[in-house]
């Protein structure tokens, strides 16, 4: 922890969502560490003061530039961070009127948050205040003097802030951004101090800078204090009076220069350590106490991560600007998919090369190449990426699958369809014809009644006793252009309509896990996968024991009963159809007993 020479710099920075910004004198670069645990670095450039107009580098007006520039980059920094941290696809909205409007959807909601914060400041801040300090005047009958009134005002502004503050470290995920804004600050301080750029140094350097915004704001409200009290002064000398009306509209007015002014006390306090200017700092130093907390070692990772990007950038003007979601190569896409995907403990070899081919909607052999993956497509692999390592099945986090040649559209309320019900239906449909009434039973997403229609043009009805499963069955019905009867009902019980409606084929893949081994299946079937699917009872039998007593009621002479079953379950099923004249049981790709056929 021996310190080198000291060093001096400009760059500052800006605690964001799970990250944070800093900013050079011609670059500013924000690091964020995203769900899957990367850090992700954007890099962009600024054009640097001194290349600025004469006009735009005299002090005080360099403090107006400085704090709009800070406003403006500092809410999009933070929209970035947030698009980062919590990917989301963009809706059909934003799609359309990014592609309508030829504009950047996250840049309009930054704008209008900025113009939000700035009307929400004026009203907190000025026509607030100027009307209390009206009211106060009025109830009591007391006439305060220009400095009196300034001085209540202000002293009502610094509560608000205070106050706004506290309120904010009480919440959870506010806090954590204060652990950022405190990183940033330590790192910042390690480099002042001339120590290596590691975090374990950076832990041990104080959370508390002299260049802080913080300190900033304490210094604008202050300020504005004097600044508006000589203001309403001079015009007194001249006999010029104040409505509160023309208050709040010199105050607003005058906000760029107490800003300016503001800019520049800060920038010569930070460059002397003078104890005699410890009482203007230390207003400052004391609320750093609340708006910055102790960083994790992680957090101080994704600060000098920012800090030395900007340190880079700085010193190479060739060095080139980069995005959070930067076009890449297919190959280079799936060894970080493979990469994020195996830190989660999700190995599956195959499930990489799915995600990436899906999602950039090319053939599983061509993930291999080093065409080049736009930024729209990194973006989407990235939140399915999100979404899968939360445990999500990958189908559900895609939002469709395959079954048979059909595309499914699937989600938590039905079951994502398997191999096993594949065969299922080919084994069917040796047994049915164009003529044929087939009943699918536990229809779920509707894809063994869609599969039976589309290739044998079969008279479908199909039933589910989940209302939201259905909406899915019926949505995937209506894109595959299969004409299918839906029936909300519990097994048969709706089936009925004085007399048993009969057909000649019934299928069904009903739930036939045991109770007791729900919690035992894997995370992303029982978190994830809808239990009323899945659950068959204490033995996994009850469904397969209503179907057995009512199937002949239901069939037409010479009808066919088609059960798919549990690893173990086969011969059970077969002995509870007792009503049968014939029963069969067929065996899976596995060899396993999977399909029990029954002639009736």
């Amino acid at each position: 922890m021996a310190e080198k020479t000291k060093k001096c710099t400009s760059i500052g920075g800006q605690a964001v969502i799970e990250g944070v910004m800093m900013r050079g004198t011609s670059s500013a670069v924000t690091a964020v560490r995203d769900e899957q645990g990367e850090i992700r670095v954007e890099k962009k450039r600024i054009k640097p003061l001194k290349e600025r107009n004469f006009f735009l580098r005299l002090p005080i007006v360099r403090g107006v530039v400085s704090f709009v520039n800070s406003i403006f980059t500092g809410t999009k920094s933070l929209m970035r961070s947030a698009e980062v941290f919590a990917e989301t696809e963009p809706s059909k909205a934003e799609e359309w009127i990014a592609k309508k409007m030829k504009v950047n959807v996250m840049s309009v909601i930054a704008t209008f948050s900025v113009l939000l914060g700035l009307l929400v400041s004026l009203f907190l801040f000025i026509w607030l205040p100027v009307n209390l300090t009206f009211y106060l005047q009025k109830w009591t009958g007391a006439t305060f003097s220009v400095w009196a009134k300034n001085f209540i005002e202000g002293g009502v502004k610094l509560l608000i802030f205070i106050g706004y503050i506290v309120f904010c470290s009480l919440i959870k995920d506010v806090r954590r951004v204060f652990m950022y804004h405190g990183a940033e600050h330590k790192t910042i301080t390690c480099y002042e101090k001339g120590l290596d750029l590691t975090p374990e140094n950076a832990k041990k350097c104080s959370r508390i800078h002299p260049r802080c915004g913080t300190t900033f704001m304490i210094f604008v409200m202050i300020i504005s204090i004097i600044v508006f009290a000589c203001f309403e002064s001079i015009l007194a000398i001249n006999s010029i009076t104040l409505n509160k009306f023309l208050r709040v509209i010199c105050k607003i007015a005058l906000v760029p220069f107490v800003a300016g002014v503001s800019y520049e006390l800060l920038k010569g306090l930070a460059k002397t350590s003078n104890p005699i200017f410890l009482p203007l700092k230390l207003p400052g130093y004391l609320l750093q106490k609340i708006t910055t907390k102790e960083p994790d070692d992680k957090m101080l990772e994704v600060a000098i991560t920012a800090f030395n990007g900007v340190l880079s950038m700085d010193s190479n003007p060739e060095e080139k600007e980069c995005d959070f979601f930067n076009e890449t190569t297919r190959k280079e896409l799936l060894l970080y998919v493979k990469n994020s995907l195996e830190k989660a403990n999700i190995t599956e070899k195959a499930e990489a090369e799915w995600l990436v081919s899906i999602c950039l909607k090319v053939k599983r052999g061509e993930v291999f190449t080093n065409d080049i993956v736009s930024v729209d497509k990194v973006k989407r692999v990235n939140y399915v990426l999100g979404e899968r390592i939360k445990g999500k099945p990958l189908w559900y986090c895609i939002g469709n699958t395959e079954f048979y040649g059909y595309k499914l559209n699937v989600n938590e309320n039905v079951l994502i369809p398997r191999p096993e019900t594949e065969l299922l239906v080919e084994n069917a449909l040796k047994e049915i014809s164009e003529k044929s009434k087939v009943l699918d039973l536990c229809t779920g997403s509707g894809a063994i009644a869609i599969a039976v229609k589309k290739k044998s043009g079969a008279i479908v009805t199909a039933v589910d006793v989940s209302n939201k499963a259905l909406k899915v069955a019926k949505v995937n019905a209506k894109q595959n252009c299969a004409e299918i009867e839906f029936i909300e009902s519990d097994m048969f019980s709706e089936l009925s309509d004085g007399k048993e409606r009969k057909f000649d084929v019934i299928i069904s893949n009903p739930p036939y896990i045991k109770s007791q081994d729900i919690s035992t299946l894997d995370k992303e079937v029982k978190d994830f996968e809808p239990v009323l699917a899945l659950d068959g009872g204490k033995d996994g039998l009850d469904f397969y024991k209503i179907i057995a007593k009512n199937a002949k009621s239901h069939l037409n002479e010479g009808g066919l009963l088609f059960l798919e079953c549990g690893y173990d379950q086969a011969e059970q099923v077969k002995n509870l159809i007792v009503d049968a004249k014939s029963i069969e049981i067929i065996k899976d790709y596995s060899g396993i007993d999977r399909i029990v056929k029954a002639v009736f």
